[in-house]
């Protein structure tokens, strides 16, 4: 017999305008971003940066990765976190020959993760995502 599926929680987001820093050889080039979070998909941040094309490129981070690249280097694959001693936070997004390296303020970013954890707190994440949508597509 199947389990009645308890309600979720109301959604909750979080989003915060950023400006950040695209690293280059020659220069540090500003960019726009916006940050946000949704309890939708509570474990990952997706940063949007707001280049000359009207569509942002997105990107999603780990909250925890977050939290933990702002200590020590954290991060695999693609996404890759280090502070530096200035106080920032650096981004490596990518693949090799193909990255990006993006310097923000370590506290901003990190307030931003830590407010996350207030929204959705570590351990209930899996309360907040809609498994609806995945356990009808199994069932066809």
């Amino acid at each position: 017999m199947l389990q009645p599926v308890a309600p979720l929680p109301a959604p909750r987001a979080l989003t915060r305008h950023m400006a950040m820093e695209l690293l280059t050889p020659d220069a540090a080039v500003r960019i726009d971003t916006t940050v946000g979070y949704s309890s939708r998909d509570p474990h990952a941040l997706s940063i949007a940066f707001h280049l000359v094309d009207p569509s942002p490129v997105v990107w999603c981070l780990d909250r925890e990765m977050v939290l933990a690249g702002s200590h020590a280097p954290a991060g695999t694959g693609e996404v890759h976190l280090r502070p530096v001693p200035d106080g920032g936070l650096l981004l490596r997004l990518g693949r090799p020959g193909d990255r990006a390296t993006v310097r923000c303020d370590q506290e901003e970013l990190t307030r931003f993760a830590r407010e996350t954890f207030v929204l959705v707190p570590r351990g209930t994440e899996e309360q907040h995502i809609d498994w609806q949508p995945l356990l009808a597509s199994l069932r066809r």
